[in-house]
């Protein structure tokens, strides 16, 4: 898969991220997708073929497998990357709305189209929103499902058509571990940043009303 389309993703809504969301944009990119990329994506690459159980029953592994890992870890954390980083396509698209408008009225419509005002702040807070929103659910099902962010090394099995409780082997369990701490300290990350940013707008542009209602009651 190529990941060209999120880094273009992360790119475009850099130029019109408020201070923290530059931060979380370089977390995004530089602790979670290339280290996806790079280093983890290789880890789970044979996990099913690593995992052996003390038994030679056709398909005894296969239903073992798919009942202590019934959606892969790499996968799921594609597919957070992936949901974390569309709520970012609303402020490009918010933005290239602007453009269009502007080109059709042919002229000035907005001091800068990139400043976080108005429609624009509406849009971005909701992104925001979304964004921590997918981060605490992911988190939850990474919980729910694996049965918290521990790899044992071993687990049992009596699930047919196994033919008795048997042992079954998890291959690199400490090192899956690491990662997956790994993953919930970066999702953890992005949330403060997320939440931080989201405080500072509201905080901003509350203060900013203040001023304005104080200036045009004091005229």
């Amino acid at each position: 898969m190529s990941w060209g389309f999120l880094r273009d993703v992360l790119s475009g809504v850099n130029k019109y991220s408020t201070g923290i969301g530059r931060i979380w944009v370089a977390v995004v990119f530089i602790f979670r997708l290339l280290v996806y990329i790079a280093v983890a994506e290789n880890i789970w690459k044979y996990e099913l073929d690593e995992f052996e159980c003390n038994v030679k029953q056709p398909g005894c592994e296969n239903v073992c497998f798919d009942h202590f890992f019934p959606v892969s870890h790499i996968r799921l954390w594609a597919l957070q990357l992936i949901m974390v980083s569309t709520p970012s396509l609303l402020v490009v698209f918010h933005v290239a709305y602007r453009e269009n408008r502007e080109k059709h009225h042919n002229q000035k419509l907005y001091k800068s189209l990139g400043e976080i005002d108005g429609g624009l702040l509406c849009t971005y807070l909701i992104s925001l929103v979304l964004k921590t929103g997918f981060e605490i659910v992911f988190l939850f099902l990474f919980y729910k499902l694996y049965n918290g962010f521990k790899v044992p090394r071993l687990v049992k099995c009596d699930i047919r058509p196994c033919p008795n409780t048997v042992d079954c082997y998890i291959s690199k369990p400490t090192e899956k571990m690491i990662f997956l701490y790994f993953l919930a300290a970066t999702s953890g990350l992005c949330i403060v940043l997320n939440l931080s940013e989201l405080s500072y707008l509201i905080f901003k542009y509350s203060v900013k009303c203040y001023l304005k209602s104080y200036v045009k009651k004091h005229q």
